[in-house]
C-alpha cells in the first residue's frame, strides 16, 4: 500500500485541562484528521488521441496527472501504436479518481493498455473512481484493453467505461474483475463494486450494462444463479457495423479453452463475450485469448498480445 497516505493527527492534553477543553482538543484533531484524509485523495487523469496523419498513425495529444503516467513504447513489427498506462501510486484507496479519455481520429488504429494490475485497497467508506471514454471516429479502429483491477476485502469502486463511435469505426475494449486476493487466502464478502458500461454510436447509446455489488456480496458470488464462486470474471465487447458476423468465430476460439466459463451473444452492432472462472489466472488466459484471437479476426492484426501481458 502507498506510504504516507495517511497522517495521524495527535493532541495531548494537560492534567489540568478541564474536561470542555479535551473533547474540544478532540474535536479538533478529529477535524484536522478528515481534512488530512479528504487532502490526500488523489485524482490523477489521463488523455491520449491518435491520427491518421501522411499516411500513418501518429500521437496527437498526449497529457497524464498524477499518479497516472502514459508509456510510449515501441509498438511490435506490424503491429498498432500503442499507449501504456502506468498508476504510479501503486494502487487506489478511498475516495481516488482517474480520468481516462482514449480517442483515434478518423481513419486512424492504436492499441492502448496498462502496465500491471489496478489494486483497489480496503476503504472506510469513500468510494473509488475510474471514468473511461473512448472515442472512435469514422473508419477508425480502438483497442482498449486494460489488465485486471483486483478488489481488496472491504473496498469500494465505481468504474464506467463510455466508448462512443461515429459513422463505421470498429473497437475491441474489455475490463477483468478479480474478487479479492488468492494468493493470502482473501475473499471478498463485503464492500461495493459497480461496473458500468455504455456504448453509442452515431450519438445513439446502443447497449448500457451495470453490475453491482453492494455490502454484503458474498451470497452473490457464491450463489450458483450468481458467479458460482468465480474468483474473477471479465468483459469483452467488439463493436463494429459488422460485430455479429464473428460471433460463430469466438465461440470456436472458446471451446478449447479450459478453466472459466464463457457465452458469447451478438446484438445491434456488437459482439459481448463474457467470461467466469474459479481461479483468476484461467480467466486472464481465456480474456487474453479471445482478444488476440478476435483482433485478428475482426481486424486481420497479428493474433498476439503486447509484450507487458506476457511478462
Amino acid at each position: 500500500m502507498r506510504s504516507g497516505r495517511l497522517v495521524q493527527v495527535a493532541v495531548a492534553g494537560r492534567p489540568e485541562e478541564s474536561a470542555g477543553e479535551e473533547k474540544a482538543g478532540e474535536e479538533k484533531a478529529g477535524g484536522e484528521k478528515a481534512r488530512e484524509e479528504k487532502k490526500v485523495a488523489v485524482h490523477g487523469a489521463a488523455t491520449v488521441r491518435f491520427e491518421h496523419r501522411h499516411g500513418q498513425t501518429r500521437l496527437a495529444t498526449l497529457y497524464h496527472h498524477d499518479p497516472l503516467r502514459v508509456l510510449m513504447p515501441t509498438p511490435r513489427r506490424d503491429d498498432l501504436p500503442i499507449a501504456v498506462l502506468a498508476t504510479t501510486s501503486g494502487g487506489m484507496v478511498g475516495g481516488d479518481r482517474m480520468d481516462i479519455a482514449l480517442s483515434v481520429g478518423a481513419g486512424a488504429k492504436a492499441l492502448i493498455t496498462t502496465q500491471a494490475a489496478e489494486k483497489v485497497y480496503r476503504s472506510t467508506g469513500a468510494d473509488c473512481r475510474i471514468d473511461t471514454a473512448l472515442s472512435v471516429e469514422d473508419g477508425g479502429w480502438l483497442e482498449w484493453m486494460p489488465q485486471e483491477a483486483i478488489v481488496f476485502e472491504g473496498s469500494r469502486l465505481r468504474r464506467l467505461t463510455r466508448i462512443d463511435l461515429s459513422g463505421d469505426a470498429g473497437a475491441i475494449a474489455g475490463e477483468m474483475l478479480v474478487f479479492g486476493r488468492a494468493a493470502f487466502g482473501e475473499t471478498v464478502t463485503r464492500g461495493l463494486i459497480r461496473d458500468a458500461w455504455e456504448v453509442a454510436r452515431d450519438g445513439r447509446l446502443i447497449w448500457a450494462d451495470a453490475l453491482h455489488l453492494d455490502d454484503d456480496i458474498a451470497e452473490v458470488l457464491a450463489h450458483p444463479a450468481g458467479f458460482g464462486g468465480a474468483a474473477a470474471c471479465a468483459t469483452l465487447l467488439h463493436a463494429a457495423p459488422d460485430a455479429a458476423r464473428h460471433l460463430d468465430a469466438v465461440r470456436a476460439l472458446a471451446e478449447p479453452i479450459e478453466g472459466a466459463r464463457i457465452g458469447a451473444t451478438a446484438l445491434d452492432g456488437l459482439l459481448i463475450v463474457r467470461i467466469l472462472g474459479g481461479d483468476a489466472r484461467a480467466v486472464r488466459r481465456a480474456y487474453a485469448a479471445l482478444w488476440s484471437g478476435l483482433r485478428a479476426e475482426a481486424a486481420g492484426l497479428p493474433t498476439r498480445l503486447p509484450r507487458l501481458w506476457e511478462v
